[in-house]
């Protein structure tokens, strides 16, 4: 078992200790052994408490992939103090409202990065790392675990929401990907997407638990350059969200070779369909995971080629520790093919939202947390998913919430309403559209611009259609999926 009392970064003392020499990471032609590597997390660990920050208390990381991120992601917790991961790439607006919400008051971010008001925000510059440097790190740190990471689930909105996890939840979904995705010790991970990204994030805390090796290889990069370092590096294992799989299945088996040595490829934070599934056995790795998860409850189901066949339009089966449940609207079990709303329960998974009693209301009941997907369990245990209950987006494995880019559209001085909704597409199983209604004439183009300006690239809408009125209940509610319903499949950009 897992104490309260353990502190994720004591894992890093061990491996100084045990294995000092070994690459804990990997950037380029720089390599960070692991007693290196605790140095730097006790050196940082000081230098932010030294600057006032104290345990219990938030901080944000909008940092670029690499080793400071990863730094920061070890020396807060060996702190004490309570990470709140931002993308770098959001806008100082959407910055604000994310740590104005979980209180950040101090923010670690890029030289050039956005400067979001209302926090003091510290620049990871050369003379930033030279204070660094200079750091006690023999300075009296936190001892224990408590409270780890504002796990943000709802993107940028004007009501942001998420859970606080603690290091034990943390530990806890380190235990899964040992037990069932056979992540340890041995593992070169190739970490080929943002550190921003849940799943990312902790997949490489979880191989620096372990004691094995990152190799940071950030986005952007082709198809052909990831097969390329794979070979170079030898990974042994990557992380990758469908759209980025799907771009690998483009390609032709001789420059797939690489990814035969890969002996874990996980995938998590879209469906793919089951002939997708299996071309990836056959062309890409038999390592393959399809992972079913989400940032609240963790990993909860997953399905490998030793599944059998008849299993394959499903997303697997209950990870170590997780219940699963199709419920109905009285939150009854459903028989076995019939759908309901999918919920899960166990020690990874998050107990309630942050300072957000409504939104917890609709999402834990009863010691079990509903992620809004619809889903079907079969009599041998296995879940097919068969929708959404939530209003949002995945492109390319990022969720997106439609009111985000509501909000942007509807401050344009010629927007009436507006509906968004996610645009069926094979290379990001959804990008963003989005429907408006005018007060005066605008070119769709200049609304485009207007999102660009105010939201991340990644959210802004790939077209917006104007309409002179939308289909609504009788409520008066714009029906999105009429909406939906009218646009065709993207086949490719």
């Amino acid at each position: 078992m897992i104490a309260d009392t353990e502190n994720i970064a004591d894992a890093l003392l061990h491996h100084a200790r045990t294995r000092g020499g070994h690459p804990a990471i990997v950037q380029g032609d720089q390599t960070v052994s692991y007693a290196e590597f605790d140095l730097r997390v006790r050196r940082m660990a000081a230098w932010l408490l030294g600057r006032g920050l104290r345990p219990g208390e938030v901080a944000g990381i909008a940092l670029r992939d690499g080793i400071d991120h990863l730094t920061a992601l070890y020396a807060m917790p060996r702190a004490g103090i309570v990470m709140l991961p931002m993308d770098w790439r959001w806008t100082a607006g959407e910055q604000q409202r994310v740590a104005a919400h979980f209180g950040a008051r101090t923010v670690l971010v890029e030289p050039e990065g956005a400067r979001p008001d209302g926090s003091e925000c510290v620049p990871m510059d050369d003379a930033c790392r030279a204070e660094i440097e200079r750091a006690d790190a023999e300075r009296p740190m936190h001892e224990g675990g408590g409270p780890l990471l504002m796990s943000l689930s709802s993107g940028t909105t004007g009501r942001p929401k998420g859970p606080r996890l603690t290091h034990r939840q943390f530990m806890r979904r380190f235990l899964v990907y040992c037990i069932n995705l056979g992540i340890h010790s041995d593992d070169v991970y190739l970490s080929a997407t943002p550190l921003y990204f849940g799943a990312s994030r902790t997949f490489a805390m979880a191989v620096l638990y372990f004691g094995g090796t990152v190799r940071m290889f950030p986005p952007p990069y082709t198809p052909e350059g990831l097969c390329a370092e794979v070979a170079r590096t030898g990974a042994s294992a990557v992380f990758l969200v469908p759209t980025m799989i799907r771009r690998l299945l483009a390609l032709p088996d001789a420059t797939l070779a690489s990814f035969r040595t890969i002996r874990r490829l996980v995938s998590i934070g879209a469906a793919l369909f089951p002939g997708e599934r299996q071309e990836i056995f056959a062309r890409v790795t038999p390592g393959f995971i399809d992972y079913y998860g989400s940032t609240e409850g963790g990993g909860s189901t997953f399905l490998t080629r030793h599944d059998p066949e008849r299993f394959s339009a499903s997303v697997g089966h209950p990870v170590f520790g997780i219940d699963v449940q199709c419920v109905d609207e009285a939150h009854r079990p459903v028989p076995p093919g019939v759908v309901g709303r999918i919920r899960v329960r166990g020690e990874v998974v998050a107990t309630a939202f942050w300072n957000d009693p409504e939104a917890s209301r609709d999402a834990f009941h009863n010691g079990w947390y509903y992620p809004g997907d619809l889903g079907a369990l079969d009599a041998d245990g296995y879940l097919t998913l068969k929708g959404r209950t939530k209003d949002m987006i995945i492109r390319g494995g990022v969720n997106i919430y439609s009111v985000e880019v509501e909000e942007v559209l509807q401050s344009h001085p010629a927007v009436v309403d507006s509906a968004v909704v996610g645009w069926p597409s094979r290379e990001f199983n959804e990008e963003v559209a989005a429907f408006v209604m005018l007060r005066e004439p605008v070119a769709a183009a200049d609304l485009v611009a207007h999102c660009r300006a105010r939201l991340a690239p990644y959210k802004v809408p790939r077209e917006v259609f104007v309409v002179a009125e939308f289909p609504r209940n009788a409520l008066g509610k714009a029906i999105k999926s009429e909406l939906a319903a009218s646009l065709p499949v993207i086949d490719s950009n």
